[in-house]
């Protein structure tokens, strides 16, 4: 790796885009604190200064944990509009100009706020910033079981038209096999959803088999243990079956031990469809760019292999194929791409 390929500056101004980035995982700071001093009803043993420090964790229940904490947080509608707005304006200031981002309504039922509401809200806010475009996927959130999934789906359908394109299912993978959502992930299918699993990340190679087998997604969301069952990464390469990586939240969570034994060149050079991702950046401290930086720093990617995991993650999009062969031409003539 040389030093004109590591120059963190020239990952900034890539175009990028997003496939595996949960919009409350994805909050600016400043926007969070001024929920969290709106809605907190005890003395806060933080400040604004020391917020950052909050999203720390020993292993992926404890991020299941603080996920469920930031959310006592998010109170009413309009906080979506208001948060959404500022995701948006983040993502765009970081030259990403596509995004398909997971929101999870299921975690805000119980507060009384519905889904078609929540979904209104979000894509008002979105549509506020028009330097990037988003499509949303909605969290079917597992750790509320088959029967809510089934109803998240039915509410959702009802404004698939606010550009809802796909749904998928996130949470406590270890407690909540994708078998159990079979039945709606079939109904979605006919409902014209695109579909994704969080697979692989909190459970072992077996989880990902159920994904694809159980669930018959288009992509699987992490997929990093698969690398526990050679077979079932052959299996990826021949079928194609596209992984949503996201590698500084698999460390920061532990579900690997450090950055550099994360399998990603290894599944990179056995040939496996992959895009890069932050999962939930400011709940890791992470942007698009350093995850592109770490990889050259890291695991010796170049540039040019950088450049495909970004037109990888066009490619694996859910855009119709006219779009995608429009971004990609975007993306070959922008400035920064021919650096």
């Amino acid at each position: 790796m040389t030093d004109q390929e590591s120059n963190p500056a020239w990952f900034e101004r890539l175009p990028k885009v997003e496939l595996h980035l949960h919009l409350e995982g994805a909050i600016p700071y400043d926007a969070l604190w001024e929920l969290v001093q709106k809605y907190s009803g005890d003395t806060l043993l933080f400040t604004k200064d020391t917020l950052k420090g909050q999203f720390k964790y020993v292993d992926f229940p404890h991020f299941i944990e603080t996920w469920i904490w930031k959310n006592q947080f998010i109170n009413e509608c309009e906080v979506f509009t208001f948060f959404a707005e500022a995701v948006a304006r983040d993502l765009a200031s970081q030259n990403i100009r596509y995004a398909e981002v997971f929101f999870s309504p299921p975690d805000f039922a119980r507060r009384g706020l519905k889904t078609q509401l929540i979904t209104e809200a979000v894509r008002k806010g979105l549509e506020k910033v028009k330097e990037i475009e988003i499509a949303l996927v909605a969290d079917l959130v597992r750790d509320f079981g088959p029967e809510r999934a089934e109803v998240t789906l039915a509410e959702i359908n009802e404004v698939k038209q606010l550009g809802v394109i796909g749904v998928g299912i996130g949470g406590s993978e270890q407690n909540f096999p994708p078998e159990m959502f079979e039945s709606v992930f079939e109904k979605a299918r006919q409902l014209g959803f695109h579909t994704s699993a969080h697979a692989g990340e909190a459970a072992g190679a077996e989880s990902v088999w159920s994904a694809i087998r159980s669930l018959r997604v288009n992509r699987i969301g992490h997929g990093t243990r698969a690398e526990e069952d050679e077979s079932l990464l052959d299996y990826l390469v021949q079928q194609k079956i596209p992984v949503e990586m996201c590698p500084i939240s698999n460390v920061r969570t532990g579900v690997v031990k450090s950055y550099e034994s994360h399998p990603v060149r290894k599944y990179f050079e056995r040939g496996i469809v992959l895009s890069v991702n932050t999962d939930d950046p400011k709940m890791f401290g992470n942007s698009l760019a350093e995850e592109y930086l770490l990889l050259t720093e890291k695991h010796g990617f170049t540039r040019t292999e950088v450049k495909d995991l970004i037109l990888n993650g066009i490619r694996t999009s859910w855009m119709s194929e006219e779009k995608k062969q429009g971004m990609i031409n975007e993306f070959c003539s922008d400035p920064g791409w021919a650096e």
